[in-house]
C-alpha cells in the first residue's frame, strides 16, 4: 500500500512503486487531467505538480510521489483556495465553486483548440506564477520551452493564446492575493 497525498486528499493506492504515477492517477484515482501523450517526457501533457514542481508523471515512479503533495489539473481550484489563506474547512467548499485563475483565464481567453496538451500548458502556468508574479512574456516562453524538463508540444500551435492567457492569469491572482 503506498500513500500520498493527492489534490489536497490522503490517497492510498495499491500498486507497485515502479508504476508510472501517471498511470495511477488516470487508471486507480480516475483522474482525467494528466494525459498520456509521448510516454518519453518529452511533451508535457502528463505534467503534474509534486511538493509544488512540475513533473512528468509518465516517466515517474509512484515510489517518488510517497508521502508528498501531489496536484493535477483537477486540484488546482482547491490549492487557490489554500494559498488564498482560506481555511481548510472552507477551502474545498469554496474550491467547488469557483475555478483557478489559470482554468478561468484559459476560458475567457479560449486558448485550447484540441485541448489534448492544456494540462501540461496550465500545470506549468502554475508552478511559473507562483513563482513569479508578473513574469515577463521572455520569461513565459521559457517556462514552457526551456526551464522544465523539456518542452511543452501544442500539436495546434495555441501558444500565442497561451501567453496571453498566463499574463491575463498573473492579473487576476495579483488581484485575488491582495
Amino acid at each position: 500500500m503506498v500513500t500520498m497525498v493527492v489534490n489536497g486528499v490522503r490517497r492510498e493506492v495499491q500498486a507497485p512503486t515502479d508504476t508510472p504515477l501517471l498511470y495511477v492517477l488516470r487508471n486507480d484515482l480516475e483522474l482525467s487531467g494528466p494525459q498520456f501523450g509521448c510516454g518519453v517526457a518529452q511533451c508535457g501533457a502528463c505534467s503534474v505538480l509534486l511538493n509544488g514542481k512540475e513533473i512528468r508523471s509518465c516517466i515517474t515512479p509512484l515510489s517518488a510521489a510517497v508521502g508528498k503533495e501531489v496536484t493535477t489539473l483537477e486540484g488546482l481550484p482547491a490549492r487557490w483556495a489554500q494559498q488564498k489563506g482560506l481555511s481548510n474547512a472552507n477551502a474545498g467548499a469554496d474550491a467547488e465553486k469557483t475555478l483557478h485563475p489559470i482554468q478561468e483565464a484559459w476560458i475567457e481567453e479560449q486558448t485550447p483548440l484540441c485541448g489534448f496538451c492544456q494540462n501540461g500548458m496550465m500545470i506549468t502556468a502554475t508552478q511559473l506564477l507562483e513563482r513569479v508574479a508578473t513574469p515577463t512574456v521572455a520569461e513565459i516562453k521559457a517556462a514552457f520551452t526551456t526551464s522544465g524538463p523539456s518542452a511543452h508540444l501544442c500539436r495546434c500551435g495555441s501558444y500565442t493564446a497561451i501567453i496571453q492567457a498566463v499574463q491575463r492569469a498573473a492579473t487576476s491572482m495579483a488581484k485575488g492575493r491582495a
